[in-house]
């Protein structure tokens, strides 16, 4: 298992490297962070009285010689072992991370030209519901499973 202590540097697990760009508590009545939070299933849209909306902005880049699908098992963990999976964002979110697309070889998600990427962060977007005592429980850890063979872990401690 690799672990990355701070945002910002480079997670590399097999031929796919990951970094956060930034992580951070999002605010639904912000109108920056109201387009952020478009596409939530309907069953989800609300938070309870001690949940936050908490963004990851990840970026990825395939450094192999084909076309790589990005991770579909990430997750937070907290200090008391507590696990918070990302919300899959509908495609009404242009800002969201899809592990369903390959990302060519060479080139790094979010992709040129598209709007996640046009942003001073770019970086993709995981969104999480985050429980309120999770944000006193850090580090918070990012973890991250391979999407390709063979399969490794890595973690990312997530500046909060």
């Amino acid at each position: 298992m690799q672990r990355i202590e701070n945002e910002g540097f480079y997670l590399s697990l097999n031929e796919l490297k990951y970094q956060v760009q930034i992580s951070r508590q999002l605010n639904p009545n912000d109108v920056q962070d109201k387009s952020l939070l478009r596409g939530v299933p309907a069953g989800q849209q609300a938070l309870k009285a001690d949940e936050v909306w908490f963004g990851v902005f990840l970026q990825v880049e395939n450094e192999g010689s084909d076309p790589l699908q990005p991770s579909s098992e990430i997750e937070i963990r907290d200090t008391q072992d507590e696990v918070f999976k990302p919300l899959g964002l509908d495609e009404t979110n242009l800002f969201a991370y899809r592990s369903t697309d390959p990302i060519p070889p060479g080139e790094i998600l979010p992709l040129e030209d598209t709007p996640a990427y046009d942003t001073p962060i770019r970086g993709a977007l995981l969104l999480f519901k985050l429980s309120v005592t999770a944000l006193d429980n850090r580090p918070l850890e990012l973890e991250i499973e391979s999407s390709t063979v063979p399969r490794r872990t890595g973690i990312i401690d997530l500046d909060v």
